[in-house]
């Protein structure tokens, strides 16, 4: 049988429609930078919480275990690192002790500056790639993030 109409071109996503998909359904305030392809967030109404791998890990199953999804995460293979975006509620921490435990950890509350997102430009260094991927508005609280990852921590501490 011969085909008489012309075959249909494959949707090829670019950084421009990633980021108007993560503006449009994820409410997440992303740009573009046209030189690189680059997407980048400014930290403000949504911040982000990052740590290693392995605590990571827990904190996720905990937050799964608790229903608290679905979870934004983006994974950073060549640090060991994931990055959980989430509500910036988080309050300053007064116990020093509790500080310390964190940053021990190396758990970084990302609170000012710029988020950079997976971006569909071919990244041969693996730089940012999603674990859980944003498909919408939700983000859980920065507050329960921390919590959940001190909470790991007292106990591996015992």
């Amino acid at each position: 049988m011969t085909q008489t109409n012309p075959p249909t071109a494959a949707f090829a996503e670019t950084p421009r429609t990633r980021c108007e998909f993560y503006r449009g359904m994820c409410s997440l305030p992303t740009v573009v930078d046209p030189a690189t392809g680059r997407i980048t967030m400014r930290a403000g109404f949504v911040g982000a919480v990052m740590m290693p791998i392995g605590l990571a890990q827990q904190v996720k199953t905990n937050l799964d275990v608790r229903g608290i999804a679905p979870l934004s995460i983006i994974g950073h293979p060549r640090a060991n690192m994931w990055t959980f975006l989430a509500r910036a509620d988080i309050q300053p921490i007064g116990d020093p002790d509790e500080v310390a435990r964190l940053w021990k950890a190396r758990v970084v509350v990302i609170r000012d500056g710029d988020i950079a997102l997976p971006s569909p430009v071919p990244d041969p260094l693996m730089i940012r790639t999603w674990v859980s991927p944003a498909i919408s508005a939700f983000r859980p609280s920065g507050a329960v993030v921390i919590e959940c990852a001190l909470s790991i921590l007292r106990q591996t501490r015992r």
